[in-house]
């Protein structure tokens, strides 16, 4: 062999460095793209520039969120929603010193425990509807100036511009009511003090029906007199000083008839419970300091409920409405 042939060519050399340039670049494509390429199980995940700074503001934002949400959300209790069934739902609270203190006086009436409850299974669509029908009739006698109308039939009181009227006394009372209303409102009622009885532990009989016991209709009307302001927190026994269990009975329904309207107790720890009306829904609850409470401002269309009271004083007591009475 030649001394020439052992030199190599001069297209060789040159296809030599071509190659180890396109080597060279390609390192260094390599190593850039290591830097900004993570290697996972499914195959390479691109890293963009300020990934990780992103990621950082997301995930601050979103336990930000989280905190407010909390906190937002944490200072209600939903003790029954509208669209709730409920048989029966509790809420146990600790009975004022005050309130016991009373009640010691009325052997067989102190209860076992102080609290509220709320069951959909006790008043029927059918009485509900007759009770709303009959609420409905008599407050078109009569309708406040403000936001708030109230009716007792046992007195026969009736809301009327900004100030009450007597209704047995008005012309048409007999195109009102008839005895079919009266005989469901007195079953209704009996219906209410019997579970009353049983749910806090008391003899049915040491509980009497008690005033001022009336059906509400609430608006949004601006309130016109301190009557048409239901929206203030309050105690029943303070305001009324013969209840000892407050009852009520909503004839129609939240978010559907009405905005607003919301029952709430306010807690001692700054919790509320939220119970939301609902058509033949009853709420019940002893009257003492331990249950707070208030009801949200209507926002939109009108209200119904059906308040009913007890007291341990039997000489606090009243009695049933009577047409017979009413109607001579």
């Amino acid at each position: 062999m030649s001394q020439d042939s052992k030199k190599p060519r001069k297209k060789d050399v040159k296809k030599e460095k071509v190659i180890q340039a396109q080597n060279n670049v390609k390192e260094d494509v390599d190593t850039d793209t290591n830097k900004n390429v993570k290697m996972s199980k499914f195959g390479p995940s691109i890293s963009f520039p300020y990934q990780r700074v992103w990621s950082r503001c997301i995930l601050i934002v979103g336990v930000l969120f989280i905190v407010w949400y909390n906190s937002r959300n944490g200072k209600e209790i939903q003790l029954a929603k509208q669209k709730d069934i409920l048989v029966t739902r509790t809420q146990t609270v600790e009975c004022s010193e005050e309130f016991k203190n009373e009640l010691n006086q009325f052997p067989g009436c102190l209860p076992e425990k102080c609290g509220r409850m709320v069951t959909d299974k006790l008043v029927t669509s059918a009485e509900s509807d007759v009770l709303l029908k009959l609420a409905i009739n008599g407050m078109s006698l009569g309708g406040s100036d403000g936001g708030a109308t109230i009716l007792d039939l046992h007195s026969g009181a009736l809301s009327k511009g900004s100030k009450f009227i007597n209704i047995y006394q008005l012309e048409g009372k007999d195109k009102i009511f008839n005895a079919a209303d009266f005989a469901i409102y007195k079953v209704v009622k009996t219906k209410i003090q019997h579970s009353i009885a049983h749910y806090f532990g008391v003899n049915v009989d040491k509980i009497h029906l008690t005033k001022p016991t009336f059906f509400s209709q609430m608006t949004n009307v601006p309130a016109k007199t301190i009557h048409d302001e239901y929206w203030h927190p309050h105690v029943d026994k303070e305001t009324y000083e013969h209840f000892h269990y407050t009852s009520l009975l909503y004839l129609n329904d939240y978010d559907r008839d009405f905005k607003g309207g919301r029952f709430i107790f306010i807690n001692e720890n700054n919790v509320n419970s939220t119970v939301e009306p609902r058509k033949g829904r009853v709420l019940l609850f002893t009257s003492g300091s331990e249950n707070v409470h208030m009801v949200e401002k209507v926002q939109s269309g009108t209200r119904y409920a059906l308040t009913v009271s007890f007291t341990c004083n039997s000489n606090a007591a009243i009695t049933d409405p009577s047409y017979r009475n009413i109607m001579k």
